[in-house]
């Protein structure tokens, strides 16, 4: 009797389960690969898997029958730890060599001025990435493979050049802060080029260790970040900054027509594309089960967690970073002409040391920048994730990392004696990322959007608005950008029809991308 109940429960149950909204129906999307055992990369990023399955999840299997919203386990410490990780690979990008020098700038030419601009475009990063990370629980894809099964071939193969070149761009601003800081703690010895190629190879080496587990590679994270948090801090100690001016620049938000470009290139560097389809993959290190929506939405409240804590540490680093130049540098003749490259004979001029040089200090922390910034930009994904292309790890990263390589070493051997080569690229470098930013965004906000994507986590009407907002912040900084450049630089009929073109061409493909995600549910897209 009992069991002819509890077989009349289950069926009850299932029959309740099937009626309710399926958690990801997704007919539209591209059939799913692993890596095989050659070390071919897959649609997925699978080869760390760290499994959170255990005790708390020994009823999950049975179907709900309370109908409604399916409860979550209540919140476990144990359970938080297993699922940390993925948000420090993440916000490392807010952290590489193109930030920094976005952050010193912008200290050196806008005092403290800007840190409320730090602040927003840090929590404005912060839910693109939750965005991020929500799309790869709930549909056990990352997004590149989103975009491979929901666009026509022609925009699936532009969205993948964009972002091939976003990466890139980040990558050779990686590669250039490594390079800089091995000059720095060799004294001088060794030239830009010789750090290029260094830098360049260490990805490889770094690679191996996948072969010694997922835990491994975030604990080598967690100790490069500590490493900048300390050697930033200590500067920021070494300086004694105004506690009165920090705290107003943080609050009061000011922005005035000599600061816009800096404003404009530090929102270029915080918010990087590259970071937005490494997130969707970095959550499926933790084998959670897409049709489960107990397990999803226990996955989605830890990384929610967990990515706001990791990103307060960058947050810090870059108010460090932001108001030691803006203590030293804002209002000096000295202040247009700081760099990246320069930056820590500045300090060191300006600051010395009593126990520590200040210009080593700075040296450690733009090295552990750079590598570990570099160590993410190899699992972005972008490649196999757009053209489903089967390459082994090691091939895709000596792909890009030529594609960076290449143009860095002419540069820093043409420039090699020049302070400023090097540092007017890499303002560039952030002006271009912030033109490929709504390129990772709109399709992102789109697919995140869809009830046959998402199932019953697509995002409310409320977050739409909100994320909608913030992909707009790019769009018009590149707008400005473009009105600056054309009003400055423009010589000639042929060069103006030129640029005219490029910028028709590019307003147009945003306007295809939104259209697209505009139509009815029931579409594909």
């Amino acid at each position: 009797m009992a069991e002819n109940h509890a077989s009349a429960a289950a069926r009850a149950a299932d029959a309740d389960d099937h009626q309710r909204p399926a958690l990801c129906r997704s007919s539209f999307l591209p059939a799913y690969s692993d890596v095989n055992d050659d070390g071919l990369e897959g649609s997925a990023f699978r080869p760390l898997i760290v499994s959170v399955s255990g005790d708390s999840h020994s009823d999950d299997d049975r179907p709900f029958s309370g109908g409604g919203r399916v409860p979550v386990p209540p919140f476990s410490w144990r359970r938080l730890w297993l699922f940390t990780g993925p948000g420090l690979l993440m916000s490392v990008a807010f952290l590489d060599p193109g930030n920094l020098e976005g952050d010193l700038q912008a200290g050196a030419a806008a005092g403290d001025a800007l840190l409320w601009l730090l602040l927003w475009t840090t929590a404005m990063g912060l839910l693109v990435q939750l965005l991020s990370a929500r799309l790869g629980v709930a549909t056990g894809r990352h997004l590149a493979e989103l975009c491979r099964g929901g666009y026509p071939d022609w925009a699936r193969r532009a969205l993948w050049l964009m972002a091939e070149v976003a990466m890139v761009s980040a990558d050779i601003q990686e590669v250039i802060g490594s390079a800089v800081a091995i000059r720095i703690h060799s004294h001088g010895f060794m030239p830009l080029w010789a750090g290029v190629v260094i830098t360049g190879l260490d990805c490889f080496i770094f690679l191996s260790l996948e072969n010694y587990g997922v835990r491994k590679l975030e604990g080598l994270f967690a100790v490069l970040i500590a490493t900048m948090a300390l050697s930033f801090a200590w500067m920021f100690i070494e300086t004694k900054p105004n506690g009165k001016d920090l705290i107003i620049g943080i609050l009061v938000p000011k922005l005035s027509s000599r600061t816009i470009r800096q404003a404009v290139g530090l929102v270029g560097c915080v918010i990087t594309p590259h970071n937005v389809f490494l997130h969707s993959a970095l959550v499926q290190s933790r084998k959670i089960d897409p049709d489960n929506e107990h397990w999803v939405r226990e996955a989605l409240r830890y990384y929610t967690i967990e990515s706001t804590v990791a990103l307060v540490a960058p947050f810090m680093i870059n108010l460090f970073v932001t108001t030691v130049f803006a203590k030293g540098f804002y209002g000096t003749k000295e202040a247009g002409s700081i760099g990246l490259e320069n930056a820590g004979h500045f300090l060191q001029e300006k600051f010395g040391g009593e126990f520590f040089p200040i210009l080593y200090i700075w040296g450690v922390g733009l090295l552990a920048a750079g590598t570990s910034s570099t160590i993410t930009g190899t699992y972005a994904v972008i490649m196999s994730g757009f053209l489903n292309w089967k390459l082994k790890r090691w091939i895709r990263a000596l792909i890009t990392r030529s594609f960076a390589i290449v143009p860095t070493i002419a540069v820093a051997v043409w420039f090699n004696t020049s302070d400023s080569a090097l540092d007017v690229l890499n303002e560039w470098l952030n002006v271009l990322q912030l033109i490929q930013i709504p390129f990772a965004l709109i399709p992102l906000i789109t697919l995140v959007s869809k009830e046959e994507v998402m199932g019953v986590f697509k995002i409310g009407p409320r977050t739409q608005i909100a994320t909608w907002i913030i992909a707009s912040v790019p769009i018009i900084a590149t707008g400005y950008l473009l009105m600056d450049f054309f009003s400055s630089e423009m010589r000639g009929v042929l060069s103006g029809s030129v640029i005219c073109v490029a910028v028709l061409v590019y307003a147009s493909f945003l306007f295809y991308l939104i259209i697209r995600g505009m139509k009815l549910p029931n579409s594909s897209i």
